[in-house]
């Protein structure tokens, strides 16, 4: 099963169980997130295509500590009719190949990443 959006702004936040992270780290725009589920796996894997940072601590993510941490991502789903139930969250996310970042022809950063995540609500 493969699930994407498009044109979603992910808000960021690192897992923390006590206390929770109420505080958003970073907020980014993606042209698109790919989330995919093998059916005989609970983990889930995807990628974010060309995103950058809207607001907040984008160099965290880039930081010793940051590559190590995991993250929870939040968004929601534009498609949805019913605003109570579009919104979308992975946990326990991990960037194991970290992210790339280019500086596109107009002077732009434009990022790209694959993830892994322990669960998702994802519908």
């Amino acid at each position: 099963m493969s699930l994407i959006w498009k044109k979603p702004v992910i808000v960021f936040y690192k897992e923390r169980e006590k206390p929770r992270q109420k505080r958003a780290l970073v907020a980014v725009k993606a042209r698109k997130i790919v989330v995919y589920k093998e059916t005989d796996k609970t983990e889930l894997k995807g990628s974010i295509e060309d995103f950058f940072p809207l607001i907040g601590n984008f160099e965290y993510l880039f930081s010793a500590e940051g590559k190590t941490d995991n993250y929870v991502l939040c968004w929601f789903d534009d498609t949805e009719n019913d605003f109570s139930t579009a919104f979308r969250r992975l946990t326990g996310v991990t960037f194991p190949q970290g992210i790339q970042c280019e500086i596109n022809e107009k002077g732009k950063k434009a990022c790209n990443t694959k993830f892994f995540a322990k669960q998702g609500k994802l519908e």
